[in-house]
């Protein structure tokens, strides 16, 4: 069976430790190959070459920058020595966030597993969570967490999504994940209408939806809430899901609520964020 390439970005924090133990629990059902990537963050005027050559315009002072990164690869091999040797580790230099996205793109990683903190409040509204910002920018599909879940049982994935207009999304992970565990595929739309004919027409979109992305074992919800992110914590509430599956177009700036990023800063439940087609 193919493995399934994973990268966890690392700050050698609990958090990422979090991401690793829910890597395992995947890999109970998928084989994996599991990498480490750690950014140094630094200025664009600090570069590091192929060889591990630390290079600065001079106003950064290179032997500190050195430093960091001798201390950084002493936790990246603890990795290793902690792990087993079948683990992959990657330091790089840089802005964190883009060089998490272009090292996951470039490399064709099937997913990205974060442990975050979370953001409330006016660090939502200022900075938000590096992960959010992974998770807007990134092609790859992004496993987001907030504590672990090396206990959790794989029975039943939640797929929120707008099925007003039906089509075949990257929904690849998220179909390997349901055959290795054989879970319950969960439909649910947040409508701001509640009547007979409306419900029945999701339920149509719901079935065509299923039939051009292949879906065979799923059931269909619908919840009248205020907004997605209250739909979601809502219908939680009243039934235990074990992932949450949502998809992002990826917008930006501080005027767009995104659902997604909402639900990744807040919510304690394991969310896989994956880009829409439209």
């Amino acid at each position: 069976m193919e493995k399934l390439k994973i990268l966890i970005p690392t700050d050698f924090s609990v958090q990422a430790e979090f991401a690793y133990l829910m890597v395992k629990k995947i890999e109970e059902g998928l084989p994996s190959e599991i990498h480490f990537l750690h950014i140094l963050s630094a200025p664009d005027t600090v570069t590091m070459d192929e060889n591990g050559k630390v290079e600065t315009c001079g106003e950064i002072d290179v032997r500190h920058v050195e430093k960091q990164k001798e201390i950084a690869e002493r936790k990246l091999q603890q990795l290793k020595e902690t792990y087993g040797s079948d683990i992959y580790v990657h330091l790089r230099l840089g802005k964190i966030t883009d060089n998490i996205v272009d090292f996951a793109q470039n490399n064709q990683f099937d997913l990205i597993a974060m442990g975050t903190k979370g953001a409330w409040g006016a660090k939502e509204k200022l900075s938000g969570s590096e992960t959010q910002f992974i998770a807007r920018r990134s092609t790859v599909p992004v496993l987001s967490l907030m504590c672990d879940r090396s206990d959790l049982v794989v029975k039943n994935i939640l797929l929120v999504h707008d099925f007003s207009k039906p089509a075949h999304e990257n929904l690849v992970l998220l179909s390997k994940i349901v055959t290795a565990f054989h879970t319950k595929l969960h439909f649910l739309q947040i409508a701001n209408v509640k009547s007979a004919d409306n419900d029945k027409e999701i339920e149509g979109n719901m079935n065509q939806f299923a039939q051009l992305n292949n879906i065979k074992n799923f059931d269909v919800h619908i919840l009248n809430d205020k907004d997605v992110e209250n739909g979601v914590i809502h219908f939680n509430e009243m039934n235990n899901m074990d992932i949450i599956c949502i998809g992002t177009h990826g917008k930006p700036g501080i005027f767009h609520k995104s659902a997604t990023e909402k639900l990744i800063n807040h919510m304690f439940k394991p969310i896989i964020s994956f880009h829409l087609n439209n």
